[in-house]
Protein backbone atom coordinates (compact mmCIF):
# COMPACT_ATOMS: atom_id res chain seq x y z
CA UNK A 1 0.00 0.00 0.00
CA UNK A 2 0.85 3.73 -0.45
CA UNK A 3 -0.29 6.55 1.33
CA UNK A 4 -0.66 10.05 -0.57
CA UNK A 5 -0.48 12.91 2.49
CA UNK A 6 -1.45 16.45 2.76
CA UNK A 7 0.68 18.24 0.95
CA UNK A 8 2.29 22.07 1.33
CA UNK A 9 -0.61 24.26 0.90
CA UNK A 10 1.30 27.63 1.41
CA UNK A 11 3.69 29.81 3.65
CA UNK A 12 2.89 29.18 7.32
CA UNK A 13 0.01 26.94 6.63
CA UNK A 14 0.08 23.58 8.91
CA UNK A 15 -3.23 22.27 8.36
CA UNK A 16 -6.72 22.38 6.61
CA UNK A 17 -9.81 21.24 7.50
CA UNK A 18 -11.82 18.50 4.69
CA UNK A 19 -14.51 20.50 3.08
CA UNK A 20 -15.53 17.24 0.63
CA UNK A 21 -14.59 14.02 -0.66
CA UNK A 22 -14.68 13.55 -4.30
CA UNK A 23 -14.03 9.77 -4.68
CA UNK A 24 -14.46 6.61 -2.49
CA UNK A 25 -12.71 3.39 -1.50
CA UNK A 26 -12.61 1.35 -4.23
CA UNK A 27 -12.31 3.92 -6.76
CA UNK A 28 -10.53 4.21 -9.90
CA UNK A 29 -8.78 7.25 -9.92
CA UNK A 30 -6.27 8.95 -12.86
CA UNK A 31 -3.47 11.30 -12.19
CA UNK A 32 -4.53 15.08 -11.91
CA UNK A 33 -8.20 13.42 -11.01
CA UNK A 34 -9.41 15.86 -7.62
CA UNK A 35 -9.60 13.70 -5.09
CA UNK A 36 -11.05 16.36 -2.25
CA UNK A 37 -11.42 19.62 -1.60
CA UNK A 38 -9.44 21.23 2.03
CA UNK A 39 -10.76 24.93 3.57
CA UNK A 40 -7.33 26.91 4.28
CA UNK A 41 -7.56 30.26 6.13
CA UNK A 42 -7.18 31.84 2.75
CA UNK A 43 -9.26 29.49 0.31
CA UNK A 44 -10.70 26.36 -0.79
CA UNK A 45 -8.28 24.06 -2.62
CA UNK A 46 -8.74 20.66 -4.51
CA UNK A 47 -6.07 18.01 -4.08
CA UNK A 48 -5.50 16.32 -6.95
CA UNK A 49 -4.16 12.82 -7.51
CA UNK A 50 -0.51 12.07 -8.00
CA UNK A 51 -1.03 9.28 -10.05
CA UNK A 52 -3.42 6.48 -11.20
CA UNK A 53 -5.09 4.05 -9.32
CA UNK A 54 -7.89 2.37 -7.03
CA UNK A 55 -8.13 4.57 -3.84
CA UNK A 56 -7.89 1.56 -1.46
CA UNK A 57 -8.64 3.58 1.72
CA UNK A 58 -9.42 7.68 2.58
CA UNK A 59 -8.90 9.26 5.99
CA UNK A 60 -10.79 11.94 7.62
CA UNK A 61 -14.81 13.03 7.04
CA UNK A 62 -15.91 15.96 6.12
CA UNK A 63 -15.44 19.12 9.00
CA UNK A 64 -11.91 17.16 9.85
CA UNK A 65 -8.55 19.40 10.71
CA UNK A 66 -5.98 17.30 8.51
CA UNK A 67 -2.05 18.32 9.07
CA UNK A 68 0.16 19.09 6.55
CA UNK A 69 2.03 15.14 6.20
CA UNK A 70 -0.69 13.36 7.49
CA UNK A 71 -1.88 10.50 5.27
CA UNK A 72 -5.07 11.48 3.13
CA UNK A 73 -5.87 7.73 0.79
CA UNK A 74 -4.09 4.98 0.25
CA UNK A 75 -3.76 3.47 -2.70
CA UNK A 76 -3.72 -0.52 -3.32
CA UNK A 77 -0.75 -2.28 -4.58
CA UNK A 78 0.73 -2.11 -8.04
CA UNK A 79 -0.86 1.63 -8.47
CA UNK A 80 0.99 3.66 -11.24
CA UNK A 81 2.97 6.38 -9.17
CA UNK A 82 4.19 9.62 -10.64
CA UNK A 83 6.22 11.99 -9.13
CA UNK A 84 3.61 13.35 -6.74
CA UNK A 85 1.41 16.29 -6.72
CA UNK A 86 2.46 19.75 -4.94
CA UNK A 87 0.04 22.52 -4.30
CA UNK A 88 1.93 25.73 -3.54
CA UNK A 89 5.96 26.19 -3.80
CA UNK A 90 8.84 24.08 -2.06
CA UNK A 91 12.21 25.15 -1.44
CA UNK A 92 14.67 22.56 -1.82
CA UNK A 93 15.68 22.57 1.55
CA UNK A 94 12.08 22.78 2.64
CA UNK A 95 10.69 19.16 1.33
CA UNK A 96 11.06 17.64 4.53
CA UNK A 97 10.18 20.18 7.14
CA UNK A 98 6.88 20.66 5.24
CA UNK A 99 5.83 16.86 5.79
CA UNK A 100 6.52 17.11 9.35
CA UNK A 101 3.87 17.14 12.03
CA UNK A 102 4.48 20.45 14.36
CA UNK A 103 4.75 19.30 17.72
CA UNK A 104 2.06 19.34 19.87
CA UNK A 105 1.97 22.59 22.68
CA UNK A 106 2.42 22.16 26.44
CA UNK A 107 -0.50 21.33 28.14
CA UNK A 108 -2.26 24.19 29.99
CA UNK A 109 -2.24 24.43 33.69
CA UNK A 110 -5.05 22.16 34.78
CA UNK A 111 -7.55 24.25 37.09
CA UNK A 112 -7.94 23.65 40.76
CA UNK A 113 -11.13 21.82 41.52
CA UNK A 114 -12.46 19.08 43.76
CA UNK A 115 -14.02 15.96 42.71
CA UNK A 116 -17.31 16.58 43.50
CA UNK A 117 -17.33 20.46 41.40
CA UNK A 118 -15.64 18.76 38.83
CA UNK A 119 -18.78 16.04 38.60
CA UNK A 120 -20.94 19.14 39.10
CA UNK A 121 -19.51 20.70 35.87
CA UNK A 122 -19.40 17.96 34.01
CA UNK A 123 -23.10 17.14 34.55
CA UNK A 124 -23.91 20.72 33.60
CA UNK A 125 -21.63 20.77 30.68
CA UNK A 126 -19.56 23.23 31.97
CA UNK A 127 -15.83 23.43 30.77
CA UNK A 128 -13.76 24.19 33.70
CA UNK A 129 -10.81 26.07 31.97
CA UNK A 130 -13.26 28.57 31.29
CA UNK A 131 -14.14 29.02 35.22
CA UNK A 132 -12.19 31.32 37.12
CA UNK A 133 -12.23 30.38 40.64
CA UNK A 134 -13.35 32.77 43.34
CA UNK A 135 -12.17 29.79 46.48
CA UNK A 136 -8.89 29.93 48.50
CA UNK A 137 -5.73 29.44 46.18
CA UNK A 138 -7.71 30.20 43.29
CA UNK A 139 -9.88 26.92 43.86
CA UNK A 140 -12.93 26.64 41.77
CA UNK A 141 -16.36 26.32 43.87
CA UNK A 142 -19.78 25.07 42.83
CA UNK A 143 -20.80 28.90 43.26
CA UNK A 144 -18.32 28.99 40.38
CA UNK A 145 -19.50 26.71 38.13
CA UNK A 146 -23.43 27.51 39.11
CA UNK A 147 -22.55 30.90 37.57
CA UNK A 148 -20.69 30.11 34.19
CA UNK A 149 -23.56 27.10 33.66
CA UNK A 150 -26.41 30.54 34.19
CA UNK A 151 -24.67 32.20 31.57
CA UNK A 152 -24.31 29.52 28.81
CA UNK A 153 -27.75 29.09 29.19
CA UNK A 154 -28.42 32.31 27.95
CA UNK A 155 -26.32 32.05 24.87
CA UNK A 156 -25.52 29.45 21.76
CA UNK A 157 -24.25 25.80 21.95
CA UNK A 158 -20.61 26.12 21.48
CA UNK A 159 -19.19 25.55 18.25
CA UNK A 160 -14.99 24.99 17.13
CA UNK A 161 -13.57 27.33 15.17
CA UNK A 162 -13.07 26.46 11.57
CA UNK A 163 -11.62 27.16 8.37
CA UNK A 164 -10.55 30.91 8.12
CA UNK A 165 -11.67 31.74 11.94
CA UNK A 166 -9.63 28.92 13.24
CA UNK A 167 -6.61 29.78 11.00
CA UNK A 168 -7.22 33.44 12.19
CA UNK A 169 -7.32 32.97 15.43
CA UNK A 170 -3.77 30.99 15.40
CA UNK A 171 -2.41 33.23 13.16
CA UNK A 172 -2.75 36.17 15.28
CA UNK A 173 -2.20 34.61 18.07
CA UNK A 174 1.00 34.29 16.71
CA UNK A 175 1.24 37.77 15.61
CA UNK A 176 0.70 39.24 18.90
CA UNK A 177 3.54 37.00 20.57
CA UNK A 178 6.12 37.51 17.94
CA UNK A 179 5.73 41.30 16.70
CA UNK A 180 6.41 44.37 18.43
CA UNK A 181 3.34 46.60 16.86
CA UNK A 182 2.97 50.53 17.04
CA UNK A 183 0.67 52.88 15.19
CA UNK A 184 0.99 56.20 13.61
CA UNK A 185 -1.91 58.23 12.44
CA UNK A 186 -3.06 61.15 10.20
CA UNK A 187 -5.71 62.52 7.98
CA UNK A 188 -5.47 62.95 4.20
CA UNK A 189 -7.21 66.30 2.94
CA UNK A 190 -9.25 65.22 -0.28
CA UNK A 191 -11.47 67.78 -0.61
CA UNK A 192 -10.01 68.96 -4.48
CA UNK A 193 -9.98 65.46 -5.41
CA UNK A 194 -12.22 64.99 -8.86
CA UNK A 195 -15.62 63.95 -8.45
CA UNK A 196 -15.80 59.95 -8.91
CA UNK A 197 -12.37 59.29 -7.71
CA UNK A 198 -11.43 56.13 -7.42
CA UNK A 199 -10.16 55.39 -3.51
CA UNK A 200 -8.90 52.42 -3.64
CA UNK A 201 -6.63 52.63 -6.46
CA UNK A 202 -5.46 55.95 -4.88
CA UNK A 203 -4.61 54.54 -2.03
CA UNK A 204 -2.44 52.31 -4.33
CA UNK A 205 -0.67 54.86 -5.85
CA UNK A 206 0.10 56.56 -2.93
CA UNK A 207 1.32 53.25 -0.82
CA UNK A 208 3.88 53.01 -4.12
CA UNK A 209 4.78 56.49 -3.69
CA UNK A 210 5.47 55.80 0.11
CA UNK A 211 7.57 52.90 -0.04
CA UNK A 212 9.50 54.73 -2.78
CA UNK A 213 10.45 57.38 -0.45
CA UNK A 214 10.76 55.26 2.70
CA UNK A 215 12.20 51.28 1.39
CA UNK A 216 12.22 50.44 4.62
CA UNK A 217 8.35 49.42 5.44
CA UNK A 218 8.16 47.39 1.98
CA UNK A 219 10.66 44.69 3.68
CA UNK A 220 10.22 41.05 5.37
CA UNK A 221 11.63 40.30 8.47
CA UNK A 222 12.16 36.89 9.45
CA UNK A 223 13.54 36.56 13.06
CA UNK A 224 14.56 32.64 13.19
CA UNK A 225 17.19 34.00 11.62
CA UNK A 226 17.63 38.04 12.67
CA UNK A 227 17.79 38.90 8.86
CA UNK A 228 15.80 41.64 7.43
CA UNK A 229 15.08 41.68 3.22
CA UNK A 230 14.16 45.06 1.68
CA UNK A 231 11.77 44.61 -1.45
CA UNK A 232 12.56 46.82 -4.42
CA UNK A 233 8.65 45.55 -5.98
CA UNK A 234 5.63 46.26 -4.45
CA UNK A 235 3.27 43.09 -3.92
CA UNK A 236 0.81 44.68 -2.00
CA UNK A 237 -1.89 42.47 0.13
CA UNK A 238 -5.13 43.84 -0.11
CA UNK A 239 -7.79 42.72 2.83
CA UNK A 240 -11.01 41.74 1.61
CA UNK A 241 -13.93 41.49 4.34
CA UNK A 242 -15.64 37.62 2.97
CA UNK A 243 -18.88 36.22 4.63
CA UNK A 244 -16.58 33.52 5.69
CA UNK A 245 -13.95 35.89 7.39
CA UNK A 246 -10.94 38.15 6.07
CA UNK A 247 -9.02 36.99 3.10
CA UNK A 248 -6.14 38.86 1.82
CA UNK A 249 -5.42 38.25 -2.02
CA UNK A 250 -1.96 40.13 -3.23
CA UNK A 251 -2.22 42.52 -6.13
CA UNK A 252 1.34 42.45 -7.96
CA UNK A 253 4.22 45.09 -8.87
CA UNK A 254 1.74 47.79 -8.08
CA UNK A 255 4.39 50.49 -9.36
CA UNK A 256 4.80 49.40 -12.84
CA UNK A 257 0.74 48.79 -14.11
CA UNK A 258 -1.83 51.46 -15.44
CA UNK A 259 -4.68 52.43 -13.24
CA UNK A 260 -7.46 50.57 -15.83
CA UNK A 261 -4.72 47.08 -15.12
CA UNK A 262 -5.22 48.14 -11.01
CA UNK A 263 -8.36 48.03 -11.50
CA UNK A 264 -9.50 44.91 -13.09
CA UNK A 265 -6.99 42.97 -11.15
CA UNK A 266 -8.91 44.44 -7.97
CA UNK A 267 -12.17 43.51 -9.46
CA UNK A 268 -11.07 40.32 -10.08
CA UNK A 269 -8.90 39.25 -6.75
CA UNK A 270 -11.90 40.81 -4.61
CA UNK A 271 -14.74 38.68 -6.61
CA UNK A 272 -12.31 35.53 -6.64
CA UNK A 273 -12.12 35.97 -2.64
CA UNK A 274 -15.89 36.31 -1.89
CA UNK A 275 -15.93 33.02 -4.25
CA UNK A 276 -13.39 31.49 -2.30
CA UNK A 277 -11.92 30.12 -5.58
CA UNK A 278 -8.79 32.36 -5.83
CA UNK A 279 -5.88 30.67 -6.49
CA UNK A 280 -3.25 30.08 -3.72
CA UNK A 281 -0.34 31.63 -5.06
CA UNK A 282 -2.52 34.55 -5.29
CA UNK A 283 -2.82 34.93 -1.70
CA UNK A 284 1.73 34.42 -1.21
CA UNK A 285 4.40 36.73 -0.90
CA UNK A 286 3.02 40.30 -0.23
CA UNK A 287 5.70 43.19 0.86
CA UNK A 288 2.94 45.21 2.78
CA UNK A 289 -1.00 45.21 2.82
CA UNK A 290 -3.93 47.80 2.58
CA UNK A 291 -6.68 47.24 4.76
CA UNK A 292 -9.56 49.89 3.64
CA UNK A 293 -11.91 49.42 6.42
CA UNK A 294 -13.20 53.17 6.35
CA UNK A 295 -15.59 51.35 3.72
CA UNK A 296 -17.62 49.90 6.67
CA UNK A 297 -16.86 52.09 9.55
CA UNK A 298 -14.50 53.36 11.49
CA UNK A 299 -11.28 56.36 11.67
CA UNK A 300 -8.30 55.10 12.85
CA UNK A 301 -7.41 51.35 14.19
CA UNK A 302 -4.30 49.72 15.71
CA UNK A 303 -3.78 46.76 12.73
CA UNK A 304 -2.36 43.49 12.79
CA UNK A 305 1.18 42.95 11.19
CA UNK A 306 1.25 39.38 9.43
CA UNK A 307 5.14 38.46 9.77
CA UNK A 308 7.34 38.55 7.39
CA UNK A 309 5.54 41.59 6.47
CA UNK A 310 6.46 44.75 8.61
CA UNK A 311 4.12 46.81 8.12
CA UNK A 312 0.03 47.43 7.48
CA UNK A 313 -1.75 50.61 6.01
CA UNK A 314 -5.51 51.29 7.37
CA UNK A 315 -7.68 53.33 5.14
CA UNK A 316 -10.70 55.15 7.43
CA UNK A 317 -13.95 56.53 7.02
CA UNK A 318 -13.88 59.59 4.43
CA UNK A 319 -16.31 62.22 6.02
CA UNK A 320 -16.28 66.50 6.19
CA UNK A 321 -14.07 67.51 8.98
CA UNK A 322 -13.06 70.90 10.39
CA UNK A 323 -9.60 71.80 9.20
CA UNK A 324 -7.26 74.37 8.51
CA UNK A 325 -7.04 74.97 4.70
CA UNK A 326 -4.57 78.00 3.52
CA UNK A 327 -4.85 79.70 7.07
CA UNK A 328 -8.41 79.33 7.26
CA UNK A 329 -10.76 76.60 9.44
CA UNK A 330 -12.87 75.28 6.93
CA UNK A 331 -15.23 71.76 6.38
CA UNK A 332 -13.35 69.33 4.40
CA UNK A 333 -13.65 66.05 3.33
CA UNK A 334 -10.17 63.85 4.97
CA UNK A 335 -9.22 60.58 4.98
CA UNK A 336 -7.70 59.06 7.97
CA UNK A 337 -4.91 57.11 7.53
CA UNK A 338 -3.40 54.41 10.41
CA UNK A 339 0.26 52.74 9.66
CA UNK A 340 1.07 49.83 12.03
CA UNK A 341 4.67 48.81 12.22
CA UNK A 342 6.77 46.61 13.53
CA UNK A 343 8.86 48.41 15.92
CA UNK A 344 11.45 45.79 16.32
CA UNK A 345 12.45 46.38 12.48
CA UNK A 346 11.11 49.93 11.35
CA UNK A 347 12.29 53.04 13.62
CA UNK A 348 10.11 55.72 14.28
CA UNK A 349 11.22 58.36 11.88
CA UNK A 350 11.06 55.53 9.12
CA UNK A 351 7.37 55.20 10.14
CA UNK A 352 6.41 58.87 9.78
CA UNK A 353 8.54 59.66 6.79
CA UNK A 354 6.44 57.18 5.19
CA UNK A 355 3.25 58.05 6.62
CA UNK A 356 4.28 61.94 5.37
CA UNK A 357 4.68 60.75 2.18
CA UNK A 358 1.62 58.99 1.95
CA UNK A 359 -0.33 61.67 2.66
CA UNK A 360 1.16 63.99 0.75
CA UNK A 361 0.41 61.97 -2.42
CA UNK A 362 -3.36 61.74 -1.70
CA UNK A 363 -3.60 65.24 -1.22
CA UNK A 364 -2.18 66.07 -4.68
CA UNK A 365 -5.34 66.48 -7.05
CA UNK A 366 -4.60 64.04 -9.37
Amino acid sequence: MRQFTLPDLGEGLEEAEIVSWYVGEGDHVVTDQPLVSVETDKAVVEIPSPSSGRIARVFGAKGDIVKVGAPLVEFAEGTERDTGTIVGELGGDETASAAAIPSAQPAAQQPHVFPAVRALAQKLGVTLELVAGTGPAGFITRADVERVARSMSQTGPAEPLRGMRRAMAQRMTASHAEIAPATVTDEADIDDWPTGEDVTIRLVRAITAACKAEPALNAWYHSSTGERRLIARVDLGIAVDTEGGLIVPVLRNVAERSVSDLRAGLDRLRADAIARSIPPEELRGATITLSNFGMIGGRFANLIIVPPQVAIIGAGRISPWAVAHRGQPAVRRVLPLSLTFDHRIVTGGEAARFLVALKSELELTS
